[in-house]
């Protein structure tokens, strides 16, 4: 008897191991059927779109062009920059992320202007960042606008599937109306703007960006597990790139021409269809935020004793 309870206490232990490991990046549940806004825009290929920003040689274009591996080991993280500026618009880009070991590792998609304006810049970010457990990588997202990096706006989910795998498609939606954050189609944050954050939504023209780097300092458990360049080199893979919007001339500041005060069937991605979210997306984005998101700026009150405005706005 003493052995039947010795082996019990054990296999339920190790059962319950292996529940806590599961459940700790969240339970992995079934994504609603949204409409898929990548079907509506073209793709383009890396070369002919995308510029090298920085570690050269840690770039490797690869299927005529149409995809890129970004790398980053002891010597350099690497990254690319669009060729045109945009004042709006719908950028996507589909990731495969690295295996293994990545804490620290971040990946990052996201549109800025710091080149532009380095005292007031604006910027859309969605951040991957690594882990020191093999699957566990989360989705970050922030924004600033007119250089508040001050006031961090990040969101954070844990994903619903292994972004390790196979390809994912990982979108930004901006304009006037709103900036919606999208993981294979499905919302997962909106930012109404609204005149609660109207001061620091993002409204000048930006580059789009992608890139993987060292971010030891910050990126996993608030920089408790550095990166580990035993597991080197890390390699993401892109392709799917989509950039639809306004693009600007690169040596205006702003592009008034774009601007529209009422939405306009005229504007591909500022017209009345992407001025607010459908019905199937409103119910992605609660399903999003209810089963996957663990962290929001919003609620909390430890770091912010008085909440940023939009916050409090209904």
């Amino acid at each position: 008897m003493a052995i039947f309870h010795y082996r019990f206490f054990f296999t339920s232990l190790f059962i319950f191991c292996k529940i806590v490991n599961v459940y700790s990046s969240g339970p992995v549940y079934t994504p609603p059927d949204v409409e898929r806004l990548t079907d509506r825009f073209n793709q383009v290929s890396v070369n002919k779109s995308y510029d090298v920003f920085f570690g050269g040689s840690n770039i490797h274009v690869t299927n005529n062009g149409t995809n890129a591996d970004l790398s980053l080991d002891k010597s350099s993280g690497s990254g690319l920059v669009s060729k045109n500026k945009y004042y709006y618009g719908f950028f996507n880009a589909a990731l495969k992320l690295p295996a293994g070991f990545t804490s620290g590792v971040v990946v990052a998609y996201y549109l800025s202007n710091a080149d532009a304006f380095p005292h007031n810049h604006d910027e859309i970010d969605i951040e991957l960042l690594g882990h020191e457990k093999r699957k566990e990588w989360v989705l970050q997202t922030n924004i600033y606008g007119n250089g508040s990096v001050s006031t961090g706006r990040e969101e954070k989910f844990y994903l619903w599937f292994d972004p390790t795998q196979a390809f994912h498609n990982y979108s930004i939606l901006w304009n006037n109306h709103h900036i919606v954050f999208l993981v294979d189609n499905i919302p997962v944050r909106e930012v109404v703007h609204s005149n609660a954050i109207a001061s620091v939504y993002p409204s000048k023209a930006m580059s789009v960006y992608a890139t993987i780097w060292d971010g030891s300092e910050w990126a996993t458990r608030g920089g408790k597990y550095p990166v580990n360049y035993n597991f080197a080199p890390f390699v993401v893979s892109m392709r799917g790139i989509e950039m639809e919007g306004c693009v600007i001339n690169q040596k205006e500041i702003t592009a008034t021409s774009c601007l529209r005060g009422t939405p306009s069937s005229l504007d591909p991605v500022d017209g009345e269809q992407f001025a607010k979210l459908s019905s199937q997306e409103v119910t992605g984005l609660d399903w999003a935020r209810r089963k996957h998101m663990f962290y929001s700026y919003c609620q909390d009150k430890s770091r912010y004793k008085v909440l940023p405005r939009e916050c409090n706005s209904s």
